[in-house]
């Protein structure tokens, strides 16, 4: 394994900032500080980047097995890579459904080979069905570090909380797709003037809302450890924000298009726009950005989900889903950190340390002794996203045609660089 020294750079963690040199051996930090004297094999000049401790995307969907059409294991890790993403958690909803040890454990196992730190949801009911719950206890031995039946609610209150209080049990935390179906009844994007205008079904804020109200007193009652997926709206938020105050082991994520993006894109009929939450209003975009400033959501993901370019033709009857995970850095740079809302360090505490803490795994800093899972960024640099050029295997990213501000430029993990951009 070749040695590596990244001189002059800007190494940020959740603890601060500093311009220094980094010294990595045998897939670690080795040292840092000003002009490190050791010789490596290997030499990047840093100026004029910023390194970060790989970032941690608690949310994506791979696709695999079942729909490898879409995503697979290895495209879902090139894609991770490419955006500086060196940690995901996988959601359950693939064909079969993520509800067996057995499964869980093969995923696992094939997922070693991959550059990312792949870690898999086991789900809440068995095939997602909403009916009986699955063997936590035996899908947390096989590896499985969450449990959801993401892409579907739990459909009663009296079923979630019999999840919640064995996820309890198990030392699961519990990951809420917060949406009443009823409610949604066939709806395809934000209820509201767009829908109107569109002359289409919408979703009613009240779908996330309620479900999101109900799985937080569950949490309360229970004292069970429970994250909220995707929150887009400002009732989802506030709910949040009150459930922390009241000292629930509570917590939630968004993602990079609730708070850069508004349901007015719909306009365009374009159904690479459409995902579940929808785009929603500029008051909800703006609560949102309160929420990450208060510390009300403790982390961006990407909701990360692949679907073909036949699949997204036709703007009524396309699947719901964006692809993410190669923008989002940059999504969150742009939106946070060139507004001066949020410093370095921020964007690492919602992007890699506090999904690794809900996660209850090790926390990644650029200290001596730490994994040398480091990416180099250049917060400045402004690029326009083609989508041809994404390294998914699907091409529906919502931020095609747009210009971000912040592109990573290599990605080491263990020590070793595995990405490098154009």
């Amino acid at each position: 394994m070749e040695t590596v020294l990244i001189r002059n750079v800007l190494a940020a963690d959740a603890a601060g900032e500093r311009v220094c040199d980094l010294f990595l051996a045998d897939g670690k930090i080795v040292s840092y500080g000003p002009a490190l004297k050791q010789h490596a094999d290997r030499v990047i000049d840093g100026t004029g980047l910023a390194a970060l401790p790989g970032l941690f995307d608690m949310h994506v969907h791979f696709r695999d097995p079942g729909q490898t059409h879409k995503e697979d294991l290895s495209t879902g890790c090139a894609a991770a890579i490419a955006g500086g993403v060196t940690g995901v958690l996988c959601m359950p909803n693939t064909n079969p459904p993520m509800d067996s040890p057995a499964q869980i454990a093969e995923f696992l196992r094939r997922a070693e080979a991959e550059p990312v730190e792949v870690h898999q949801t086991g789900c809440l009911t068995v095939g997602l069905k909403g009916e009986t719950l699955a063997d936590y206890a035996a899908m947390k031995a096989a590896g499985a570090a969450a449990l959801s039946d993401d892409g579907r609610p739990v459909p009663t209150a009296e079923l979630m909380e019999a999840a919640l209080r064995k996820a309890k049990e198990a030392g699961l935390p519990v990951v809420s797709h917060c949406e009443d179906l009823a409610i949604i009844d066939g709806g395809i994007i934000n209820k509201g003037k767009i829908s109107e205008a569109l002359g289409v079904k919408g979703m009613d804020r009240a779908s996330e809302d309620q479900i999101t109200e109900r799985d937080l007193s569950l949490a309360l009652k229970t004292g069970a450890q429970l994250h909220i997926c995707h929150v887009s709206t400002r009732g989802s938020i506030d709910a949040v924000r009150r459930a922390k105050a009241a000292g629930g082991t509570v917590t939630c994520e968004t993602a990079p298009h609730y708070f850069l993006l508004t349901e007015e894109l719909l306009l365009k009929r374009d159904a690479d726009y459409r995902m579940n939450p929808p785009l929603r209003t500029e008051d909800d975009r703006q609560a949102v950005i309160e929420g990450i400033m208060d510390g009300t959501v403790d982390c961006i993901i990407t909701d990360h989900a692949p679907h073909t370019a036949a699949e997204k033709a036709d703007f009524l009857t396309a699947p719901n889903g964006v692809v993410g995970l190669e923008t989002s850095l940059a999504a969150a740079l742009t939106a946070f950190y060139h507004t001066g809302m949020l410093n370095l360090s921020d964007i690492v505490r919602l992007m890699s340390s506090n999904p690794r803490r809900i996660l209850h795994l090790p926390e990644r800093t650029l200290e001596v002794g730490q994994p040398a899972d480091i990416v180099l960024v250049n917060p400045r640099e402004e690029w326009t996203v083609e989508p041809e050029k994404l390294h998914s295997r699907s091409k529906n990213t919502v931020f095609k045609g747009m210009t971000l501000r912040g592109r990573v430029r290599k990605v080491l993990v263990g020590g070793t660089v595995c990405f490098e951009a154009d």
